[in-house]
């Protein structure tokens, strides 16, 4: 997986991790074991009452052994999203 997130540095990616967490970030940097540095950083929090909370944390690391799925975000169309409106249940946490 290392070598995939190469080309995903300096640009923003959306990281959900084991314990269900979303966050969204510009990736400035990794290691071997999949620590990840993010910059202007925020969590995604959802509800099924109100809309997405976003929680400002700007530079943050998140734990490899942590990370479950990383992907590259499309500023575009994340921007057109109003995440106000939108309502989902919280993700669980993996069970292994």
């Amino acid at each position: 997986m290392a070598s995939g997130l190469e080309s995903y540095v300096n640009h923003t990616v959306s990281i959900i991790t084991a314990d269900g967490r979303n966050f969204i970030g510009t990736l400035k940097g990794f290691d071997q074991t999949i620590n990840l540095i993010l910059e202007e950083s925020h969590e995604r929090v959802y509800s099924t009452t109100t809309g997405v909370e976003q929680v400002v944390l700007g530079l943050h690391i998140i734990r490899g052994d942590n990370v479950a799925v990383v992907g590259e975000m499309d500023e575009d169309i994340d921007s057109q999203i109003n995440l106000a409106n939108i309502r989902a249940e919280p993700l669980s946490t993996i069970a292994h």
